[in-house]
């Protein structure tokens, strides 16, 4: 039985690691401590599990109180570093949220504590077990589309999930390094894996275009908003029990707000995304994402020496009805092949369960490589830096000058 603790008790960590621990896994796992600088929030989820688990406010103390085997670090992402580090200079193992950290100088840091201190951590992934793309790993891992040249990535955020983004600590540049490092490390993830190549050149664009002072009525919360009646991103989960439990009760304690305005004048990361990428082995990218689309989505299409692969996802709008995920493959003699895949249950189409199975059971077999370490998830946020850092000083930005190559030739056999 392994011993975990949780550090950071937000909707992530609790609907995605306590539960399970506690209600699915609690055969093989164990939750053993809960910390949260935010000690109502930690409260209320231990409330939450079917038995008693020791609360902190200090993870110095929780860490030495109860000496795990693992801790899982899903707290805003610019103190992932801090507690990833400290937790492996325990000796003690690390799931990590994505992303793995947020910029150079903290990826060096725990790929140095690391490297120190022989420990694992892992990042957790979970589009790479999504069935879509676990098909399209196996069909270009067959050299469907033979040698990849380019890569064509578009993913659109609605004006529901997109707005979200804004209204939480993601606002702030300093607290994630925007979309482009918290939710792109997922796209960047994806296509590292999948075509099985290194980043090597970053050039960026981004801008604030729709959100923050763009908008003409604004205030500091929904709540209190005297728009709310007129002003269609208003916050429309304030009564959800669990929210209101686990956010709008726990004011008191650090004066987060969960519902603030998306036209805030204080908001400074990006909506409005678009990148050209370079690879080490050869292949380019372009990469668009937007946070004000009026449905949710992607589509990609990666190109080969033998021909293109296709492929999309839509989560809202009229392209939602389709109970069937379709890969289309053309070659070059005017051959066409569609594979249909039935979508599935579960959150994020089932990827979810089967990644917290490896977590927890590691009973399955790992053919195409999902299990993601420190490499995959210094990979992913090293385009999302450069990225932002390519966007400040308008000019490509490599990745070789925020961490060295050298780096990985070192560790080539611990991660793998």
């Amino acid at each position: 039985m392994k011993e975990y603790v949780l550090v950071g008790s937000g909707g992530r960590g609790y609907w995605m690691y306590a539960s399970a621990i506690a209600e699915r896994y609690n055969d093989v796992a164990h939750l053993a401590g809960i910390m949260d600088v935010n000690r109502k929030r930690a409260e209320y989820v231990e409330s939450l599990i079917p038995y008693e688990v020791p609360v902190y406010t200090d993870f110095d103390k929780m860490m030495e109180e109860v000496r795990p085997d693992c801790a899982i670090v899903t707290t805003v992402d610019r103190f992932h570093s801090q507690y990833v580090v400290k937790a492996l200079d325990l000796g003690v193992d690390v799931i990590c949220e994505k992303p793995m950290t947020m910029d150079a100088d903290s990826c060096n840091a725990i790929l140095d504590a690391e490297e120190r201190n022989g420990r694992r951590i892992t990042v957790t992934f979970n589009c790479r077990y999504m069935p879509l793309f676990t098909r399209m790993k196996e069909l270009l891992a067959q050299g469907v589309v033979g040698e990849v040249l380019n890569v064509h990535f578009e993913w659109m955020l609605d004006t529901v999930h997109g707005a979200d983004y804004f209204r939480r600590w993601h606002r702030k540049l300093e607290n994630c390094g925007g979309l482009l490092v918290h939710k792109s490390t997922h796209h960047f993830d994806i296509v590292n894996w999948l075509i099985g190549q290194e980043p090597a050149e970053v050039f960026a664009n981004g801008a604030l275009r729709f959100y923050g002072a763009a908008g003409e009525k604004r205030s500091e919360r929904c709540c209190t908003c005297p728009h709310a009646g007129e002003c269609e991103y208003v916050y429309q989960d304030s009564q959800v029990p669990w929210v209101k439990a686990m956010y709008y009760d726990c004011e008191s304690e650090d004066g987060y707000y969960r519902d603030r305005c998306v036209f805030a004048e204080e908001i400074d990361i990006y909506d409005t995304m678009s990148l050209a990428v370079k690879y080490r082995q050869g292949a380019l990218m372009s990469y668009s994402l937007v946070a004000h689309a009026p449905y949710e989505g992607w589509k990609i299409s990666i190109s080969g020496t033998k021909g293109r692969m296709e492929a999309c996802e839509f989560d809202t709008g009229t392209q939602a009805c389709d109970d069937c995920f379709h890969i289309k493959l053309f070659d070059r003699k005017g051959g066409a092949v569609t594979y249909d895949l039935k979508k599935e249950t579960g959150s994020h189409g089932g990827g979810d369960e089967r990644l917290l199975r490896m977590l927890f059971r590691g009973d399955l077999a790992d053919p195409l490589g999902q299990f993601a370490g420190s490499k995959d998830g210094s990979m992913s946020i090293l385009i999302g830096i450069a990225a932002n850092k390519s966007i400040r000083e308008h000019r490509p930005v490599t990745i070789e000058e925020l961490v060295s190559f050298d780096r990985w030739k070192e560790r080539k056999e611990a991660w793998e």
